[in-house]
């Protein structure tokens, strides 16, 4: 397969075609080009280090992909279902990767075509959705994966308490053949249950968070299990990773993106809107909404200042948002960046058929094909925006791979890191998620929480008056 690198084009961010008013000047992208050198050094000199470790997942995990490979091949053989029972990262890296690389129809396709189980990711606890998912699961060809690292996820250990007790029902000492685990290899409920009852497990690397865990056990094993080459998706990171090792604007795309995004976001562009070109990359946008908003967003920098630092995701997905949020974003405020991803090359190509020739308003679109009217959409779009000076960049796949999926997920990964070394904050923790975790933790009575109960318990009362009936 020949190589081929995505790009990252900003001139509409830069003045020369946004104006003045609104496009980032070279003086300022030189003004700041000291704070981004210095924001590579850190990563640079911190790769594997600490919440790092996620940098090294291309070179370092070759025994451990050769045990997915292995165990994926057993998966697709023994079951017709695969169920991941994960939130947050553990769910949205795998569901991203999934729409990308399957087929899009894929459950709904027979069998014979799919060659991989139907793929069932559980990342909520509606439970009207868990009784829909067990209404169609034939537990006997079924194999769950349970991805936690703490083993103390609520949501995702509420799922493999019932799963497995449905299990244990129907099969006795067998249950632990259709459950796999991927969770730390030390510490941690799950560990200590998953060696208890005997279950396969997968181990999260030291240094890895959710939102960075795709290319780790979390997403390569249900990738693999779906038959996506995950030692190309790897080859794809590293490759990016290594274009990116220098701190040089001409070569190093997610440094530039990440400066880019700095400015705009000190001019008061406070909204991120990733709008793929793709329904194969719409998740993408979903993955990538966790990696930005809950790496970026913090109360204090590593200093102890408050900053209330960040920049709201917004997914959209081209061209269905063309016609429900695109009005807003060439008229509304001037308060986001648009961020578009482009395929140059699409696996399919369906042609327009002719008719309707006496209504010229339609009959021009016959002898076209959905790829020319998808890119000129997008294309489209693209010049509305910059007419009406707003900020966006353009990233374009060749087409849609392994690697190219690989090195979109690295890219986002370093401009993450890059940025967030920027804005001098913990890019790793997530205080803000952890006192929902607390208070959740609290309201149904864990151990330990008794202090957090009594602060909620502490609360005033709500008034009846700000209720409408």
């Amino acid at each position: 397969m020949e190589i081929k690198s995505i790009k990252y084009d900003y001139n509409n961010m830069m003045s020369a075609y946004i104006g003045e008013k609104e496009g980032i000047k070279p003086k300022e992208l030189s003004a700041v080009k000291a704070k981004a050198i210095e924001a590579h050094e850190y990563v640079a000199k911190n790769r594997g280090k600490g919440m790092m470790g996620w940098t090294e997942l291309p070179y370092n995990q070759k025994e451990i992909v050769e045990d997915i490979i292995f165990t994926a091949k057993k998966v697709r053989r023994s079951c017709e279902a695969f169920v991941v029972l994960g939130i947050g990262g553990s769910a949205l890296g795998p569901m991203a990767v999934f729409q990308a690389l399957c087929h899009l129809r894929h459950n709904d396709l027979p069998k014979s075509k799919r060659k991989a189980p139907k793929f069932y990711v559980e990342d909520n606890v509606d439970p009207e959705r868990m009784k829909s998912l067990l209404d169609i699961l034939d537990l006997n060809k079924t194999i769950f994966n349970v991805i936690t690292k703490s083993g103390s996820t609520s949501e995702t250990m509420s799922q493999y308490l019932i799963i497995m007790d449905l299990l244990k029902k129907a099969f006795g000492d067998k249950a632990k053949d259709h459950i796999i685990a991927t969770t730390d290899k030390v510490n941690g409920s799950l560990i200590k249950i998953a060696k208890a009852e005997g279950l396969k497990t997968f181990f999260i690397p030291d240094g890895v968070g959710g939102r960075f865990s795709q290319l780790c056990p979390v997403g390569l094993f249900p990738a693999s299990v779906l038959g996506v080459d995950i030692k190309m998706l790897l080859k794809g990171a590293g490759f990016a990773d290594r274009s990116a090792r220098k701190a040089d604007f001409k070569t190093n795309a997610p440094l530039i993106s990440a400066t880019l995004q700095y400015i705009a976001i000190n001019k008061g562009k406070n909204i991120n809107v990733m709008m793929p070109y793709a329904d194969s990359l719409k998740l993408m946008a979903d993955w990538f909404a966790q990696l930005w908003g809950e790496s970026l967003g913090k109360a204090v920098d590593l200093n102890g200042k408050t900053v209330y630092a960040g920049q709201t995701p917004v997914k959209a997905v081209g061209v269905t948002d063309q016609h429900s949020q695109v009005q807003l974003y060439t008229e509304g405020p001037f308060d986001k960046v648009v961020t578009f991803i482009g395929v140059e090359k699409y696996r399919e190509e369906v042609l327009i058929s002719g008719g309707l020739d006496n209504v010229p308003n339609v009959s021009f679109l016959s002898g076209h094909t959905l790829n020319e009217l998808i890119n000129c959409e997008m294309l489209a779009t693209e010049y509305a925006l910059t007419k009406n000076q707003r900020l966006n960049g353009m990233i374009t796949l060749p087409e849609v791979n392994a690697h190219t999926i690989g090195q979109l997920l690295m890219f986002f990964m370093l401009q993450t890191a890059y940025i967030g070394a920027m804005l001098n904050i913990d890019t790793y923790n997530q205080p803000g998620v952890e006192e929902g975790k607390n208070a959740t933790y609290a309201l149904l009575g864990r151990a330990g929480y008794e202090d957090k109960a009594k602060e909620l318990k502490s609360r005033p009362e709500k008034c009846p008056n700000y209720i409408v009936k």
